[in-house]
């Protein structure tokens, strides 16, 4: 499949923004000192009749940078062995982890033909701001995405389904969930990728009905 022909691109769709789901498994709950470990992000699709779709998921593990800091109480919730050979193996420095995981999503900027990336996350604020600090850390000055702004499924997860709890949120939209694997940084954000794309094509349902009885969804 050759992406760059064949998909429709969203650059008219969120103001010039491209979402992007991401989710990132850490040392610990501070950006400044704990180590980032996992990062997956998932390339969303759009159909011709505007409806979103998970496309491709992308994972890094990476390589504490050195002198972070890991607590055993987030290691243990996110299962992660820093000391297994396999990990060790694969992990990727996180210079390297940071230039890549940039370079994908900004290809995936220009296809859209959108100006940039929109973080979408769980908490997204949580993990933008593990973002910024790697980037900062590793001194790369090209981040794709927004400073600042985010989506966030815990605020429409609480607008649609009335959960904030990624768990909960998936049970009450009849998405499929596995309690073994939550936690991994490519579980979490298919999930987050589908809900967040069930949200919207189903707001766009209902617009789409609302406008056909002639009612103003706006008024």
């Amino acid at each position: 499949m050759n992406d760059e022909i064949e998909i429709i691109p969203m650059g008219d769709r969120f103001r010039g923004f491209l979402p992007v789901v991401i989710d990132m498994e850490t040392g610990g709950f501070n950006k400044e000192t704990d180590a980032l470990l996992e990062i997956a992000a998932v390339i969303l699709r759009m159909d011709e009749k505007g409806e979103l779709s998970r496309h491709r998921t992308h994972t890094w593990h990476v390589a504490p940078f050195e002198g972070a800091n890991l607590d055993p109480k987030s290691l243990e919730v996110n299962g992660i062995d820093i000391n297994s050979p396999f990990r060790q193996e694969i992990a990727t420095p996180e210079p390297k982890a940071i230039a890549e995981f940039f370079n994908t999503v900004r290809k995936e900027v220009k296809i859209n033909k959108c100006s940039r990336a929109v973080l979408v996350g769980h908490n997204a604020h949580f993990d933008l701001g593990f973002l910024n600090a790697a980037a900062e850390r590793v001194g790369n000055k090209r981040s794709p995405f927004h400073p600042f702004s985010t989506f966030d499924t815990v605020t429409l997860g609480a607008m649609a389904y009335g959960q904030t709890v990624l768990a909960r949120i998936a049970r009450e939209a009849n998405i499929p969930w596995d309690t073994s694997q939550a936690h991994s940084a490519a579980y979490d954000a298919e999930k987050t990728a589908d809900i967040f794309c069930k949200v919207l094509n189903n707001w766009q349902l209902m617009d789409a009905s609302l406008n056909t009885f002639g009612v103003n969804s706006a008024s």
